[in-house]
């Protein structure tokens, strides 16, 4: 046994540094600690990510520490070819003998064949890995229990674990956080099988496709409040993209959107968000995004526009049917503008009506004459107006207010700018509450006008904030509804997050609209809803009583059968961008605060659309 004392001086006394260290064979006693460390030496064949994660939820006090160390290409070319060149003589030498093939050799070769295949295609690279395990405990006995409990455990993921024999005091060295490794056990990696040995994955998730191509571009979204891992979760590794979040007010749930939503942002990920609260402009700024303030004097959406794409080679197409397409969504806009389902009379007039305004613009159902410019909604009103029926007439003095009345702004000319760029904020809080359910729809079609455009295939997200504005009418929901079924057709993800449980769950449409979301995420909620929100979601009376007391931020990740609890986390830097306390806000600087003051300069309204 060794025993080191350390005498500090006067000065010194406050140093983090123990009274003594005993060495001993096999463990040390640091004061009333003893601990003892393990390297590993053998590991499985074939892992999966997130498979060290059982080591992090061990109940004892555990060290576990990675030493990754890259080895140079042509290094691992070469030690690489020598391998194969021992591995292939061998088993010729066996079969030029007559002797059995070894099984282990046989697989051997087989890895080292695929490891030199994806190596010389450039798709990963080899890494020196070293994996030490250090345990701790507060007696000599209890040192022994905790020792035959991790060597059973690391036996039960595959790993072979060796004490660090005559080198206890180095192999505590290296759980320090100092970045050395004394021991220098290691194993040769490869990128795929470093990936997976990413320990901060959560156990309560099914890991992703590891044949997807977005594997490990996943979001973080906060930590496991069940174990000490991190949730990690890619929707686009999913069945499908989509997203649904429900949470009482002051829960968090708008914090949580805007968090994935900017993490989103790192993976070049296209982001559109409809914002009814004007929550997002600081964001918008802050990432070179585009901020579109509707209900602004100047801005203007047209309803009437035709879905034109731009092709690489700079031409101008359209769908076959989309002179159809838009009479349909001209149904469905009125219906929102309205508050309710037209008649089967006014859905043949209207459709008549459209087709002549169309005409009027010099437009038909020849594509060729689809780019001219499209006429507006107080053209159609005009034309209803002159059709001379009652109910033409009926719905042009019904469409009067959105035309040349107090609620016209929106609709008052064409379409300021096509909006682009890899943040888009469709902000509401500019419009009457009259207009925001169809300031929602205008918005929707005009992400799903780029989400449908064959020559910009990329990953997005469309986020829907406050969907109870869209829910409420039944035309609305049901555009909302189709728009999740086909979003995952076009690569893209559909984010729908509301405070007013009951304008989800209350409606067929609302239900189904969860259903195709492969992601659902449950913050607080309030006792009135929290029965509805059990029924559907199928949650035990635990999972019951913690959506009830949950803290902000805190909620359930669910996965279909798999859920874990959760708590958002976010940087200093994150939070600023992202927080909407009151409190808080007043305290940041007057340039991200402030946001009325900061366009208050703009001359010109076009100039509110903040691009890159």
């Amino acid at each position: 046994m060794i025993t080191t004392k350390r005498r500090q001086p006067p000065a010194a006394a406050g140093v983090f540094a123990p009274e003594a260290i005993e060495v001993h064979p096999r463990h040390l006693q640091i004061g009333g600690d003893w601990i003892a460390s393990f390297a590993v030496t053998g590991y499985p064949r074939e892992v999966h990510p997130g498979w060290l994660q059982p080591l992090l939820t061990y109940p004892g006090r555990l060290d576990v520490s990675l030493h990754i160390e890259p080895i140079d290409p042509r290094i691992a070319a070469d030690r690489l070819r020598k391998q194969l060149g021992k591995l292939e003589s061998g088993r010729r030498h066996t079969a030029a003998h007559g002797g059995l093939h070894d099984p282990e050799v046989e697989a051997a070769t087989e890895d080292a064949y695929d490891l030199s295949d994806r190596l010389a295609r450039g798709e990963g690279r080899l890494f020196r890995l070293g994996l030490y395990l250090t345990v701790h405990a507060s007696s000599e006995q209890e040192l022994v229990e905790e020792i035959s409990a991790l060597r059973a455990l690391t036996a039960s993921l595959l790993m072979d674990a060796k004490p660090t024999t005559y080198r206890s005091l180095q192999g505590w060295i290296t759980a320090l956080p100092m970045g050395l490794d004394p021991i220098q056990m290691t194993r040769t990696f490869d990128t795929a099988a470093l990936s997976a040995a990413f320990p901060f994955t959560s156990p309560d998730l099914p890991p992703p496709d590891v044949t997807s191509a977005a594997t490990a571009a996943g979001v973080l979204y906060g930590y496991n409040l069940g174990s000490p891992g991190l949730v990690h979760w890619d929707r686009f590794a999913c069945a499908n993209y989509n997203s649904v979040l429900l949470g009482h007010s002051g829960s968090g749930k708008s914090y949580l959107v805007k968090l994935e939503a900017l993490r989103s942002l790192y993976r070049d990920v296209e982001i559109a968000i409809i914002d009814p609260e004007d929550e997002y402009a600081r964001l918008a700024a802050a990432v070179g995004g585009t901020y579109f303030p509707l209900g602004v004097e100047g801005i203007h959406l047209n309803p009437l526009d035709l879905p034109i794409h731009t092709r690489p080679d700079g031409r101008r197409s359209a769908p076959a049917d989309a002179l159809t397409r838009r009479s349909l969504f001209l149904h469905t806009l009125l219906s929102v503008l309205f508050g309710q389902t037209l008649t089967a009379d006014e859905r043949a007039v209207l459709d008549q009506a459209v087709t002549t305004t169309y005409q009027h613009a010099g437009i038909t159902h020849d594509a060729r004459t689809w780019t001219r410019p499209a006429p507006l909604l107080s053209d159609l009103r005009t034309v209803l107006a002159d059709l001379g029926d009652d109910t033409a007439r009926g719905l042009a003095s019904r469409l009067q207010p959105f035309t040349d009345g107090a609620f016209r702004g929106l609709f008052d000319g064409p379409t300021t700018a096509p909006p682009e760029g890899h943040l888009l904020v469709f902000s509401l809080r500019n419009l009457p509450d009259e207009l925001k359910p169809a300031g929602t729809l205008l918005t929707l079609d005009t992400v799903w006008r780029q989400v449908t455009n064959p020559a910009t295939r990329r990953p997005r997200l469309c986020v829907v904030d406050e969907a109870w504005l869209l829910m409420q009418q039944p035309a609305g929901a049901e555009f909302l509804w189709r728009m999740a079924k086909s979003a995952r057709k076009h690569w893209t993800g559909l984010t729908v997050a509301t405070q007013d449980v009951g304008d989800v769950l209350g409606t067929d449409l609302g239900k189904a609209i969860i259903s195709n979301a492969a992601t659902q995420l449950l913050l607080r909620q309030a006792p009135q809803a929290i029965d509805d929100i059990v029924r559907t979601f199928a949650l035990s009376e635990g999972e019951r009583q913690f959506l009830l007391s949950a803290g902000t931020g805190q909620g359930l990740l669910s996965t279909g059968t798999q859920r874990v609890a959760l708590q958002a986390i976010a940087s200093d830097t994150e939070h600023q961008l992202i927080t909407t306390d009151p409190a808080e806000l007043a305290s940041l600087s007057s340039e991200y605060t402030n946001e009325t003051d900061e366009f208050a300069d703009i001359d010109s309204p076009h100039d509110l659309l903040l691009d890159e």
